[in-house]
C-alpha cells in the first residue's frame, strides 16, 4: 500500500504539474476563442514531461486530484439530492432547494459536466502516453493505464445517468482543435458503450485482486465493483435484461474474493482515524492541510445554532458544531427509520428542543443534521476531512441481492448479512424473508436507504428500480423527461453543437 505521506507529497506537487500543463489546454474546450492564448507560456510544456515513469505517476496522482473537486459537492448534487432523502435546514438554502424541489432549468442547471471532462483529458492524456514510457516494472505501467481506463469509465458513466447524451473523447485536447474540441453529443448507448470498453480494458491490466496502492485508488475489485454497478444500470434501464444482470452478478462476487469485510461497527467506517478500513473498497481521499471541506460542511450545524434547551441525547451525537445547515434530511427520510437501527445514530441526528409545557420532554422539532462524515475538531473547529466513499462492500452486497432478486434467485444470505450488522441485538424480528419479486425489490431498495444514505446512490438506486416518480414526492405526477438534468445554459453557449435535453 502505497505510504500517505508520500502519496500526499506527490498528491501536493501534483498541483503545480497540473497547473502549468494542462490548464491552458482545457481552456481550449472550455472558453470563448477570443479569450484564448493560443499558445500559453508554460516552463513544462508537454512535449517535454511525458519522459519517465515518475512523469506518468504524478500525473496519474494529479488525475485524482482533479476528481476531488467533484466528490467536493458534485458527486452528491448528482447523485443523491434530487431525492427524497433532503429538505430545507437552518440556513438560506443558496439555490440548493432547485434540486430536491426538481425545479432545476438551463439556468440553474445543478454543476455541469465540465469538471468531468477535465478529468477525462487527464485520463486521455495518461492513455496516450504512458505506453511509449519506460517503467522499472511492466505491473506499475499497467497499473497507471487501468487507473486511466478506469477514471474514465467512472466518469462517463456519472455523464450518462446524469445526462444521457454526452460527448464522447477518447483522445485529449492539446493545442486549439476546435474539431475534437467542440462536439456534439454521442447517443447514450455510445458513451455507455465506451464504460463497458474502458472497465474490460481496465481488468485486463491489473495483475491480481489486490488493493496494491491503496483503497483510494482504482483496483481490479474496485473495477468489479464498477462494472457490477454499470451493467445492473443497462440490464434495468438499458434493455441489457437478464444477460447484463447476469454479468452484473459475476462481477460482484468477484469483489467478494478480495480482502473485504463488513465492519462490525456501522460508524467506525466513516471515521477519519480509520480510512481504507477493510469495507472500504474505492473512496475518494481526503486530509488535513491537504484539501479543503466537501460537501458535509453544508448539512450539519454551526456552534452557535446549537440550541442550550436541545435533547441532551441528539447534542451529544452532535458534538462541536461547525459548517452551515443549508439542507438537511427530510421528514419523510427521518420518519421511515426505527430507533433499533444501529445506522440511525451514525446517520444523522434529530434536534428536538425541550417542551416548556412538559419538562424533560424534547420533542419540539428544532432542525436535522447529516453526521455521517463528521470529520474531526481541531481547535474548535471542525474539519470535513472523511473520505468519501464511491463503493464499499455493503453496498456490492446490497446489488448482489438486487441482481439475485432480478434473476429470481434468493436475496436472502446478502440481506441477513446486511441486517445482523445493522440491528445487532436487536436482529430478530428483522429478519428478511425472501417473497416476491415486488416484495424483495422494495425490500432491498428501502434497506440501500438506510444502509447508503448520503453517500451519493440514492437518486441512482430510484431510476435503476423505477421509483423516482412514485417516492419523491416533488415528482409524483411531474414528466418523465426529469430522470435527466438539464443540460446549462453555459454549456450549449460554449458550443453551439450541444442540444438541450427534451422537456427542458
Amino acid at each position: 500500500m502505497m505510504n500517505r505521506k508520500n502519496k500526499n507529497l506527490n498528491i501536493m506537487k501534483t498541483y503545480r504539474i497540473i497547473a502549468m500543463i494542462v490548464l491552458p489546454f482545457m481552456l481550449v474546450a472550455t472558453s470563448c476563442e477570443k479569450d484564448l492564448n493560443l499558445t500559453p507560456e508554460s516552463v513544462i510544456g508537454a512535449n517535454s514531461y511525458w519522459k519517465n515513469q515518475g512523469d506518468v505517476e504524478s500525473y496519474v496522482n494529479g488525475m485524482y486530484v482533479r476528481f476531488r473537486s467533484d466528490a467536493n459537492d458534485n458527486l452528491f448534487s448528482w447523485g443523491e439530492a434530487r431525492s427524497e432523502v433532503m429538505s430545507y435546514g437552518l440556513q438560506a438554502s443558496e439555490g440548493r432547494e432547485r434540486y430536491f424541489e426538481n425545479t432545476l432549468d438551463q439556468d440553474a442547471a445543478g454543476p455541469d459536466w465540465k469538471n468531468l471532462y477535465t478529468v477525462i483529458h487527464d485520463a486521455n492524456l495518461i492513455l496516450k502516453y504512458t505506453p511509449a514510457i519506460d517503467f522499472d516494472s511492466e505491473t506499475k505501467k499497467n497499473i497507471a493505464l487501468a487507473q486511466a481506463h478506469a477514471m474514465r469509465a467512472y466518469c462517463y458513466f456519472i455523464i450518462a445517468k446524469v445526462w444521457g447524451d454526452a460527448p464522447v473523447n477518447t483522445e485529449p485536447t492539446e493545442g486549439f482543435d476546435p474539431v475534437n474540441s467542440f462536439k456534439a453529443r454521442n447517443n447514450v448507448t455510445e458513451v455507455i458503450s465506451l464504460v463497458k470498453s474502458d472497465i474490460e480494458a481496465a481488468l485486463g491490466l491489473f495483475s491480481d485482486n489486490t488493493f496494491s496502492n491503496g483503497r483510494s485508488q482504482w483496483s481490479k475489485p474496485a473495477v468489479n465493483a464498477l462494472k457490477g454497478d454499470v451493467y445492473l444500470w443497462t440490464g434495468k434501464l438499458m434493455g441489457g435484461g437478464a444477460s447484463d444482470i447476469t454479468t452484473a452478478l459475476t462481477s460482484l462476487e468477484s469483489v467478494r474474493t478480495a480482502d473485504v469485510d463488513l465492519l462490525v461497527n456501522y460508524d467506525d467506517i466513516f471515521r477519519y482515524n480509520n480510512k481504507e478500513n477493510k469495507e472500504i473498497i474505492m473512496a475518494i481521499h481526503y486530509e488535513d492541510l491537504e484539501s479543503g471541506n466537501n460537501f458535509n460542511s453544508g448539512i450539519y450545524i454551526r456552534g452557535d445554532q446549537i440550541p442550550s434547551n436541545g435533547d441532551p441525547i441528539a447534542k451529544a451525537l452532535l458534538g462541536e458544531g461547525g459548517g452551515l445547515n443549508r439542507w438537511a434530511p427530510s421528514e419523510v427520510f427521518r420518519n421511515q427509520w426505527t430507533d433499533d437501527d444501529t445506522r440511525k445514530n451514525a446517520t444523522y441526528v434529530l434536534m428536538n428542543t425541550e417542551n416548556p409545557n412538559n419538562p424533560g420532554v424534547y420533542d419540539q422539532f428544532y432542525a436535522s443534521a447529516v453526521i455521517k462524515y463528521r470529520g474531526f475538531v481541531d481547535a474548535g473547529t471542525r474539519k470535513y476531512m472523511d473520505d468519501i466513499v464511491l463503493y464499499r462492500y455493503a453496498d456490492v452486497l446490497l446489488m448482489i441481492a438486487e441482481a439475485k432478486n432480478a434473476l429470481s434467485q434468493d436475496p436472502t444470505a446478502e440481506m441477513t448479512l446486511i441486517r445482523q450488522r445493522a440491528y445487532g441485538a436487536n436482529y430478530p424480528g428483522h429478519e428478511f424473508v425472501s417473497g416476491t419479486l415486488e416484495a424483495n425489490d422494495a425490500a432491498i431498495l428501502q434497506e440501500r436507504l438506510f444502509e447508503l444514505s448520503f453517500e451519493g446512490k440514492r437518486w441512482y438506486d430510484l431510476l435503476r428500480f423505477g421509483k423516482a416518480f412514485e417516492l419523491v414526492p416533488t415528482l409524483v405526477g411531474e414528466p418523465e423527461h426529469k430522470k435527466l438534468f438539464p443540460i446549462s445554459q453555459e454549456t450549449i453557449s460554449l458550443n453551439g453543437l450541444i442540444d438541450q435535453n427534451p422537456g427542458y
